[in-house]
């Protein structure tokens, strides 16, 4: 008997995923033995587990917060430009030599689900500097926004990928700031949430109602909760907003579709599957 493949998402905390839900659904309308697990694993497990993915008949991974950059630390030579300029990997595969092959689709799901929402932004401010956020300027870059504002509670990362942003896009301005004031929320037209605060119930509200204007369009990364703080102040404040679920959608269509070798993820099967989810 042909034993069924495994997919799957590591990373730590994972209760809060979808993702088992849309790719599981996925696969059964595709007819493929498979399933999606979630492996939440300690940062020093890391190693050994990516050592045996064929040995545990893995073909297939997502990863998510902490690890999309730490994880390219254990490998080198990776060769995905996209992987190699953002920093940070969101997706791999094991290939049929199995070797393992990096990509990052974040930056994809995030461009397709702006152009689903008709957002055509030009000044960015992003709250969070994380792999996310690096998935995020990457896109912002390729769309060639006017600027973007970074801030992040530790200034380091900010900087860091100020710099790197700067050199790749040398036409847009990425400019890290060290307080969420100097974002300067009035003159942009794009705000969004790539840190993962919000998730908890106890976790702050990071904008004031001050800095909002009727012209903002607030994007939350997050989509469990599906209404953050953030986004019920956009709410009551009467302008456009959404979560991260389109991201989070397209970003596993483009997974599945390397996964799977062709083109065929059932995009309206996921979508579905999301929204029973909740």
């Amino acid at each position: 008997m042909t034993q069924n493949l495994t997919f799957g998402l590591v990373g730590i905390p994972l209760k809060h995923s979808l993702s088992p839900a849309m790719h599981n659904a996925a696969f059964a309308k595709l007819k493929i033995k498979a399933k999606y697990r979630l492996f939440p694993l300690e940062e020093n497990g890391l190693k050994n587990f990516f050592t045996n993915l064929d040995k545990n008949n893995i073909r297939g991974l997502n990863i998510t917060i902490p690890y999309k950059e730490k994880v390219l630390k254990l490998f080198k030579g990776i060769k995905n430009s996209a992987v190699t300029f953002i920093g940070a990997a969101n997706t791999v595969l094991v290939d049929k030599s199995k070797g393992l092959k990096f990509f990052n689709t974040d930056y994809l799901g995030f461009l397709r689900h702006i152009a689903q929402l008709r957002l055509k932004p030009k000044r960015v401010a992003i709250l969070g500097a994380g792999g996310a956020a690096r998935a995020l300027c990457f896109a912002l870059g390729k769309k060639k926004v006017t600027e973007v504002f970074i801030y992040d509670i530790d200034h380091f990362r900010s900087l860091s990928l100020m710099k790197r942003f700067n050199y790749i896009f040398p036409n847009s301005k990425f400019r890290a700031v060290g307080r969420i004031e100097e974002l300067n929320l009035k003159d942009k037209d794009l705000l969004i949430n790539a840190s993962s605060v919000g998730m908890k119930p106890d976790d702050p509200l990071l904008i004031n109602r001050n800095m909002l204007h009727p012209k903002l369009f607030i994007y939350d990364l997050i989509y469990n909760p599906k209404e953050t703080k953030l986004l019920k102040l956009a709410k009551e404040a009467g302008i456009g907003y959404s979560n991260g679920l389109g991201m989070l959608l397209y970003q596993g269509v483009e997974s599945l579709n390397i996964w799977i070798g062709k083109k065929k993820a059932p995009v309206e099967i996921m979508q579905k599957a999301l929204e029973r989810a909740f």
